[in-house]
């Protein structure tokens, strides 16, 4: 049975779906910065997400007491974010360390247990069930309820991949009436069961699943393949007929359905029924050249021809057949050299596949890629999306190192402009930035004068500090009365010196009253004071700032930015390197299985012509025994014909002697 072995049972390989998403949904955002990584995290743009987040978490660490900015909130919903973003980003060892030394830490049983999950995730995606399984292993306790039934689908996948079938089936069936998961743990439990030993089981389970109704298109096409596996464990066993109740439950609009409508057709062929399976082969003949099940029905349909004895018709399907073939050979050997050219690594660059969901698809319909219509298959596996991923976010690294370097240029013109500005302006406002700054210095040290004296006077009683002017000069007044009444002694009589020492009573007696009242007065004037001393301060310390800002925005950023230019142009061969390298081993993937199609092609174009030539033998020979048939045919009928002519003849001879004859002869012979 041709090409047979290709319906092989995928039973080693579980049906892995990514049911979350990594990035978790934030709460309510007291930091700005952060939201803006989440911005970029929510829109698939991993990488500004990822330089953001770092960036705000540099800071945050050099801080000398994080705990008072508002990140601080954040920070262990940004770990996890930081190793969320890293895996999006395939940074798998570097989100592996983050979220590792989650693990190692001091935190929360359950936050180290989703740390041991996400971790568990990174090693099963990269094909490493055994590390993932260790990592598992270290959950103690309980999970978080939302991620309780993601831990124990990804375990009973990591117990498939790792052998431990029996194990997996308990886990599958504890959580088999889970929505989340529907279907996808009805197939993983039908492959383990085929795993274990357990065909009957198995055949249940894959059953249930092919006859889910679902809108689902995941479900759909997951369906279909439980289908198509059924049916291929029913042709191991020999049971064609069943065989063909799941392949005829295949979708025609389906991801299987040409595996569906070949497998089909071989089944009736096994059963001899070939008019039946010509009936699924003529609807695979007429779908895409390009598919490698379309050209292999090409072969089975004029093999049906020939079985049928209809050895004319299947010439001619073979002849057809051949003309495709040639063709196609001949596109592919221009695919080859168009890849080798570099223009398919040009159309997987194409910016459109920005905008259009189906642009690897519709790659297949543009003229420039003509490689495309024969590997949409290779570049929709796993390997070659992770491949074409990596090569694309180098592509746009590169565009962003090009225009960083470009930015850092735009800079230097405009830390230029900014010195050919202030360099003019500084030197004059020095000048009188200085005569103000001795002004404000002599004010400064008056007020601490007069602090330093109404604190001694707390001290020690000095009411004639808190003396009014007025009284000042009376006091004074009194000072030069007396002086002149010592020069004039002849003045100074009793009624004088009564009236100066009652004056002076007075006084003294006017200041010591009022002294508490002047003492609080000060204090308050003081703070008063204060507050414009405060605002002194402040307008001294923001002209100094803003001096030093307008100095240091354009003085000190040549050494950096000559380093910065020197690391961006180092990363850039690096990249140019890594993405040459990256590059190549994306077109040796689209060569060699282009190369393996041609090869393909070339020996079905083979045995199409020699099953041409022995179409046309049989034919030939057909026709000639059947010339030699009524050749022998025409002979048997002269025969008879010779034969009834010559019997006529001889009854005439014999009656015309009779009459010759006496009628005693007669009588005689006809007596005798």
């Amino acid at each position: 049975m041709l090409r047979l072995s290709k319906f092989i049972l995928i039973s080693l390989i579980t049906f892995n779906v990514t049911a979350e998403n990594t990035i978790d949904k934030a709460p309510e955002l007291k930091d700005i910065f952060y939201g803006e990584s989440l911005f970029y995290a929510f829109q698939n743009k991993h990488f500004d997400a990822i330089s953001k987040l770092d960036a705000e978490l540099g800071q945050f660490y050099s801080l000398d007491n994080p705990s008072l900015d508002p990140f601080n909130q954040h920070i262990n919903h940004a770990e996890f974010s930081a190793g969320s973003f890293e895996l999006a980003y395939r940074m798998h060892q570097r989100a592996g360390r983050a979220i590792k030394a989650i693990m190692e830490s001091s935190l929360n049983q359950k936050i180290r247990n989703e740390a041991a999950y996400r971790l568990a995730q990174i090693y099963y995606r990269k094909n490493q069930p055994g590390n993932a399984l260790d990592i598992l292993e270290k959950i103690q306790g309980e999970m978080a309820e939302d991620l309780r039934v993601d831990e124990i689908y990804l375990r009973a996948q990591v117990y498939i991949s790792t052998g431990k079938f029996s194990e997996a089936i308990v886990l599958l069936k504890s959580i088999e009436g889970e929505d989340k998961y529907k279907g996808y743990i009805l197939y993983n439990l039908g492959i383990a069961y085929i795993q274990n030993q357990e065909e009957k089981k198995a055949i249940v389970a894959l059953t249930e699943m092919g006859k889910m109704s679902s809108d689902d298109r995941g479900i759909q096409a997951l369906k279909d393949k439980a289908n198509l596996t059924l049916a291929n464990r029913m042709l191991e066993n020999g049971s064609p007929d069943q065989a063909k109740q799941y392949f005829s439950r295949v979708r025609l609009n389906g991801p299987f359905a040409d595996k569906a409508l070949l497998g089909m057709g071989w089944v009736n062929a096994s059963m001899g029924k070939y008019k039946k399976a010509l009936v699924p082969w003529g609807i695979l003949q007429k779908r895409e050249v390009t598919n490698e099940l379309v050209q292999e029905s090409m072969l089975a349909v004029p093999y049906a021809y020939g079985q049928l004895h209809y050895y004319g018709q299947a010439a001619l399907s073979y002849g057809q057949a051949m003309d495709n073939f040639g063709s196609e050979i001949d596109r592919l050997q221009t695919s080859i050299k168009s890849v080798r050219e570099g223009k398919f690594l040009n159309a997987l660059l194409d910016k459109q596949g920005e905008r259009d969901k189906n642009w690897l698809h519709n790659l297949r319909d543009r003229q420039e890629t003509p490689e495309t219509r024969y590997i949409l298959s290779l570049m929709a596996s796993n390997d070659f999306q992770q491949s074409l991923q990596n090569y694309q976010d180098l592509a746009e690294l590169r565009v962003r190192l090009t225009y960083w370097l470009a930015t850092l240029d735009v800079y230097v013109e405009l830390i230029e402009i900014r010195r050919k500005y202030y360099e003019p302006l500084l030197p004059v406002v020095e000048k009188e930035f200085k005569k103000l700054d001795a002004r404000i210095r002599l004010r400064l040290s008056q007020r601490d004068r007069l602090d330093q004296r109404l604190k001694s006077l707390v001290i020690a009683r000095r009411p004639d500090y808190l003396a009014t002017a007025e009284e000042r000069g009376i006091q004074d007044r009194l000072a030069e009365v007396e002086l002149y009444l010592s020069t004039n002694p002849q003045n100074y009589t009793d009624d004088v010196r009564q009236r100066i020492a009652r004056l002076k009573g007075v006084l003294h007696w006017q200041i010591n009253e009022a002294y508490h009242e002047r003492l609080t007065n000060a204090y308050k004037q003081m703070q008063t004071l204060d507050v414009y001393i405060n605002n002194l301060n402040k307008a001294y310390q923001s002209f100094v700032r803003t001096r030093q800002a307008a100095t240091q925005s354009y003085e000190g950023y040549d050494i950096p930015i000559r380093q910065l230019k020197t690391k961006i142009q180092a990363t850039q061969v690096k990249v140019d390197g890594i993405m040459a390298r990256q590059g190549r081993l994306i077109e040796a993937l689209a060569v060699n299985e282009l190369e393996r199609r041609r090869n393909l092609l070339e020996e079905y174009q083979i045995k199409a012509r020699f099953a041409l030539a022995e179409s046309y033998d049989r034919a030939t020979k057909k026709q000639q025994k059947a010339e030699e048939e009524k050749l022998l045919e025409n002979i048997e009928k002269n025969k008879v014909l010779k034969q009834s002519t010559d019997g006529v003849a001889t009854e005439e001879n014999q009656q015309e002697q009779l009459a010759k004859e006496p009628p005693d002869e007669k009588i005689n012979e006809a007596a005798q």
